[in-house]
């Protein structure tokens, strides 16, 4: 048994406080001795509520604790008594705070319990709890999207379900085979016409037209055409099923996407007009610019590769080190390109013409690149060379350490989601196969999974179940600001996610 520190209070007339009746609680196996005058600091909370129990009823003590022995005055609770010494942590210090290795989701349902607010949460702890949110936000998105992908919506009918199928062809490769096969075959375009693109410069492959000008090879164009093609329908199929076209139209990938076959039609459309059109000096500038934007196809990779979506999400969630950098760069480039420019403008063979020329210098300096075409000829410029490279190495090594911490970061996350996604999925599925074994004939059936809310795994008091989802049939959830789903997960998942 183990007691809460007491202190002990002086009047005005400086004698001690009377000694209060103790109180004996019994919180999962485990008694603790407290101390009225010491709970009632809290008056609100339900441990000060004991504290005039010998006043009230059997029937209002039964409501305030799970067991009460009248010998021996002690109450029992079925709860953590591990979190239970981080809530009566609030009666001696005025605050909460958690401890390592308890789940933050059950934590507030611990002092949802005992009645106490979660203003008294210390600030580290909640920002510790709005980090579990979030993620546990993620992982509800992640189930719904899941179960959304397997099961679809059984009340659409008719075009809604055709577009939904169609959906998940064409954007959700592991929904089925045949998605699969599609995403592969997209990806298998995507890297023949970028080859395409590339061997189609080679001199040797192209082809003299009437005037002796090179053109492309006509079999590559054929190859070009077919992969053009291919990224057309697959454009008009995805926006066709998209549930918003307009979200679909402005999302980055998608403009990628428009931009990879947009130049080869704009093109053909001008070579539809004739050879006077084509002969124009600024329409074949604006036929090779759209050709160059070609290249925007490579982008399309990223569509099927799951690395290039974390490393863009990394350097997204990487602007403010990548703004240091530059700032470093910057600074140092105008420093060492004043310098360089006055140590060398007096040379007779200087290379250094002005300070903004001297810009080029500093930079392929500071990025230890050292082309060649710009060095410094005197002593001090010289020096001035080796201390500009030495800080470039310095300035561009600082800040690349978090920007990696934060991929590694962001794709261990992400690995651990889709992992709690998918072990959530699994005891959904574990609970929904219990509750038709033991629904009567005739019970009702459900949507899109929502037998799994049905079989929620009861605890007395003990609340280790959380519902992950909320319940379509209206049951009660903790919503968030972003999403309309409950940010809550089962005990199992927070723990593995915690783990």
């Amino acid at each position: 048994m183990w007691g809460i520190q007491r202190t002990r209070y002086a009047d005005c007339n400086g004698s001690e406080a009377s000694e209060e009746t103790e109180i004996v609680v019994n919180i999962g196996g485990v008694k603790q001795v407290l101390y009225g005058d010491v709970l009632n600091r809290y008056p609100d909370t339900r441990l000060a509520e004991l504290v005039d129990c010998s006043l009230k009823s059997s029937e209002e003590i039964s409501l305030l604790c799970d067991d009460y022995d009248p010998d021996t005055g002690e109450f029992y609770f079925d709860r953590d008594s591990e979190a239970f010494k981080c809530i009566i942590e609030l009666y001696c210090y005025g605050e909460i705070h958690m401890k390592r290795g308890i789940c933050p989701i059950c934590f507030m349902k611990e002092m949802e319990f005992w009645k106490i607010d979660s203003d008294f949460l210390d600030e580290c702890c909640k920002c510790h709890l709005q980090e579990v949110e979030d993620e546990l936000a993620e992982i509800a998105e992640k189930v719904k999207t899941i179960l959304v992908d397997r099961d679809g919506d059984p009340s659409a009918a008719g075009w809604q379900r055709f577009q939904m199928c169609l959906w998940r062809l064409m954007e959700k490769p592991e929904s089925s085979l045949p998605a699969h096969i599609i995403a592969i075959v997209s990806f298998i375009f995507i890297l023949v016409s970028s080859v395409v693109m590339c061997v189609g410069t080679i001199p040797d492959l192209q082809v003299e037209d009437s005037e002796g000008n090179l053109t492309e090879n006509p079999t590559l164009e054929i190859i070009e055409t077919v992969c053009i093609g291919w990224f057309t329908i697959e454009y008009i199929l995805r926006l066709i099923s998209s549930p918003n076209k307009t979200k679909f139209a402005l999302a980055f990938m998608n403009i990628i996407d428009f931009m990879a076959i947009m130049p080869f039609f704009v093109v053909l459309i001008l070579t539809s007009f004739g050879t006077g059109v084509m002969e124009l000096a600024n329409v074949q500038q604006a036929v090779q610019a759209l050709r160059i934007m070609r290249i925007a196809r490579i982008f399309k990779l990223a569509r099927h590769s799951s690395g290039l979506q974390t490393l863009t999400s990394a350097l997204k969630s990487s602007f403010k080190e990548l703004g240091l950098l530059l700032m470093y760069m910057g600074v140092g480039v105008f420093l060492f390109s004043a310098l360089g420019y006055t140590m060398e403008q007096n040379h007779p063979e200087t290379l250094f013409t002005s300070i903004p020329q001297s810009f080029w210098w500093a930079v392929i300096t500071m990025t230890t690149v050292g082309y060649g075409d710009v060095y410094p000829k005197t002593t001090l410029g010289r020096c001035n060379a080796a201390i500009s490279f030495l800080c470039g190495v310095i300035a561009i090594a600082l800040p690349i350490h978090p920007i990696i911490n934060n991929f590694v970061l962001f794709y261990n996350k992400q690995q651990v989601l889709e992992t709690a996604a998918k072990h959530e999925i699994e005891l959904m599925a574990l609970r929904s196969g219990d509750g038709e074994q033991e629904a009567p004939p005739g019970a009702h059936k459900h949507v899109c999974g929502a037998g799994v809310w049905d079989t929620a795994m009861r605890s007395c008091h003990s609340d280790t179940y959380i519902p992950l989802l909320k319940d379509p049939r209206g049951g009660a959830g903790i919503h968030t600001p972003s999403m309309d789903t409950s940010f809550e997960s089962t005990a199992e998942t927070t723990e593995y996610l915690i783990s």
